[in-house]
């Protein structure tokens, strides 16, 4: 049932408090204040999860692969029939040999551990997540005893394109004087920076023959990464590659990225799903406000109620202004609240620096969080729920009492005045 223009006008009246109704007033803003703020916070947390998700998720499938494929034992010995089986497979786009380990890196009397990745030349610059970010040196000279190394591990270190550092493999050599570490060192051909704490940190990129030299693997690999077309979906793809390979005499198995890092993925999706029910309260508080001060503004319009009454207005009428009276308090704060929610969470890296300057503290350290700059992706569907949530606690926080200014009888109302 549409509102009269005289509902509205009531309502909005009731809106404006006098000077001996400022405590109901009070109580109104604090309501709109209420919601507006956790509308806006709602917004900025699941932004900024989903932005947290999205960029792991960009991050660990470039530089991961979708699939990886183990042997059961030892390393991959045929791995170019593994290849050739893998690259039937249509919805493959790329696959390459890697070779994985962990090794000492020393640098002018530093030690710390790294762990090492042994790729082909041409797999390391089909990935964008390496390959867009080298910030000094190139990829073309990845070859030979030549190596590229994270951000962060040169800056620990203090290293540089051309600077030779020292790789102490955990595979000893055999010596008259019995076992002796095996020990190389090599030439820093590139410097990336991907935004991963751990991987511009630890990791170190080579080419695959020096990494079977280093480890001594000879001529097998680690695993094959596979690149897929669509790495959300990859059952019938491990149909497909399982078909594939049943013919390679070694005993193989797959491991896709979602098995790798599912605990992770996992634990991301409850914080997520916690942290919009905890924030909802703030919404629900704002709630109970209007509630509140509603009630007490229909206590205080009693006499008013009454005269309307005895005027000819119908319950229907004074439920409907009072309703309406509680919904512009929603209707502002929801939309306050987006609106102030939508800016922050556009604009949330700036905030970060802001609070970081001002506090002196760093709110979002990168060997917390994986990632060097706060991320935030507004998804509209996870904005149209919080509006549509916002708005619906504020109508039904109206209802009741609403519904008591409508059964108010005017006879009691006017007897006590």
């Amino acid at each position: 049932m549409p509102f009269s223009p005289f509902e509205i006008l009531v309502a909005f009246r009731y809106l404006r408090a006098r000077r001996q109704e400022g405590f109901i007033s009070v109580i109104s803003w604090f309501s709109l204040i209420g919601i507006a703020l956790g509308v806006a916070t709602l917004i900025v947390v699941m932004s900024v999860m989903n932005g947290f998700r999205h960029d792991l998720f960009q991050r660990v499938i470039g530089l991961n692969g979708h699939m990886n494929i183990y042997a059961m034992q030892g390393g991959l010995e045929d791995y170019p029939a593994v290849l050739d089986a893998v690259r039937k497979v249509p919805a493959v786009i790329d696959a390459a040999p890697t070779i994985e380990g962990q090794a000492l890196i020393t640098h002018e009397g530093a030690a710390s551990g790294a762990y090492v990745r042994g790729v082909p030349l041409q797999s390391l610059r089909a990935r964008p997540a390496i390959a867009g970010h080298v910030i000094e040196g190139a990829l073309a000279d990845f070859e030979g005893t030549k190596i590229a190394i994270g951000t962060r591990m040169a800056q620990r270190l203090q290293l540089h394109v051309g600077d030779t550092l020292t790789l102490i493999s955990p595979v000893s050599k055999s010596t008259i004087f019995g076992a002796a570490p095996r020990l190389r060192g090599y030439t820093i051909a590139a410097i990336f920076d991907v935004g991963m704490f751990d991987y511009d940190n630890a990791f170190i990129f080579m080419p695959l023959e020096a990494a079977q030299t280093f480890f001594a693997m000879g001529h097998s690999v680690t695993a094959i990464e596979l690149f897929t077309q669509d790495p959300e979906h990859l059952r019938q793809v491990r149909l497909d590659l399982t078909e594939s390979l049943a013919h390679v005499s070694q005993p193989l198995r797959l491991l896709d990225w979602q098995q790798n890092n599912s605990s992770f993925f996992t634990a991301l999706q409850v914080e997520r799903n916690v942290m919009f029910l905890i924030l909802t309260l703030i919404v629900l508080v704002a709630a109970f406000n209007i509630i509140s001060s509603l009630i007490m503004l229909v206590k205080d319009k009693g006499r008013d109620i009454a005269i309307l009454r005895t005027m000819g207005a119908t319950r229907g009428m004074v439920m409907r202004i009072f309703f309406l009276n509680g919904a512009a308090i929603g209707l502002v704060g929801t939309g306050s609240g987006l609106a102030l929610g939508l800016f922050v969470a556009h604009h949330i890296e700036q905030v970060r620096q802001v609070v970081q300057t001002l506090t002196r503290t760093d709110p979002f350290a990168a060997d917390v969080y994986f990632l060097t700059r706060m991320p935030s992706v507004v998804d509209p569907h996870d904005v149209v729920h919080i509006v549509l949530m916002a708005l619906i606690l504020s109508f039904l926080a109206t209802l009741y009492p609403a519904w008591r200014a409508a059964r108010l009888d005017p006879v009691e109302a006017l007897r006590y005045e």
